[in-house]
């Protein structure tokens, strides 16, 4: 397994974030990491890649124990989110060039420029990234994440800020790369349509708890408790928010 969760536990003080969850990804799959806010997902996330310590339980990532090889497992891993800012003064090509150099990518200019190619915003590299609008800054956050053709993806809501056509470019890009570099992604969304199009498995969160694991189909079928010959991943998250407002 490229990644294994077993009894993860997050407390702030008397509020539990993440409570006792555990999951794993295999290698080339595309997980959804799908709930409410506040379900806990970025919170999980941010375990993962070490940003915050849990307060309990065990993460394992190609088959390491995280704590004793954190630094080397990082080098294999990558992050992105819309919500993360890039330093304003600095250019689109002056940023990916630090984390270029942080990831010791060889030959970094060649590979930047691929990136910047690959998500169409060649023409930005040398604008400052204070001046870029938010879907411009997603995808300079997503060339970032691709810099040193991570083993392991971690997407936080990767096409939120992003129109429909360069949403689904973006998706096509992913597709393609876990097809040639066997990536393994973990994808959180408030697009259903999109997490149906792109995931293999999704798991889903609710108070900091998983409350269902498996293909779209047989999340729908779960949490629905109908028998359906399509996923409908939208009824499933309108029937988990009715639920948790009648609680």
């Amino acid at each position: 397994m490229v990644v294994e969760v077993k009894n993860l536990t997050k407390r702030f003080a008397d509020f539990t974030a993440v409570d006792n969850i555990s999951f794993s990804m295999g290698k080339g799959e595309i997980v959804g990491f799908l709930g409410p806010n506040g379900a806990g997902k970025t919170t999980t996330i941010h375990m993962l890649l070490d940003l915050i310590t849990p307060s309990g339980g065990e993460i394992s990532i190609f088959g390491k124990d995280f704590r004793k090889h954190r630094e080397e497992i990082l080098q294999q891993m990558n992050f992105a989110s819309p919500y993360v800012s890039l330093p304003y003064r600095l250019t689109v090509f002056e940023n990916l060039m630090v984390f270029a150099c942080i990831y010791n990518i060889e030959h970094p200019k060649k590979r930047i420029e691929e990136l910047l190619e690959m998500f169409e915003i060649a023409d930005l590299q040398d604008e400052p990234a204070g001046t870029l609008s938010s879907g411009q800054n997603t995808r300079v956050g997503l060339c970032k994440s691709l810099l040193n053709k991570p083993k392991l993806l971690l997407l936080d809501e990767p096409t939120a800020s992003l129109d429909p056509e360069i949403s689904h470019h973006v998706r096509e890009i992913l597709l393609r790369i876990r097809e040639q570099e066997n990536t393994s992604i973990l994808y959180t969304s408030h697009n259903m349509a999109e997490t149906e199009n792109i995931c293999d498995r999704i798991v889903f969160l609710n108070h900091g708890k998983i409350i269902a694991d498996g293909t779209p189909i047989e999340i729908t079928k779960a949490i629905l408790n109908e028998e359906r010959n399509e996923p409908a991943l939208e009824e499933v998250f309108f029937r988990v928010i009715k639920d948790t407002k009648t609680i």
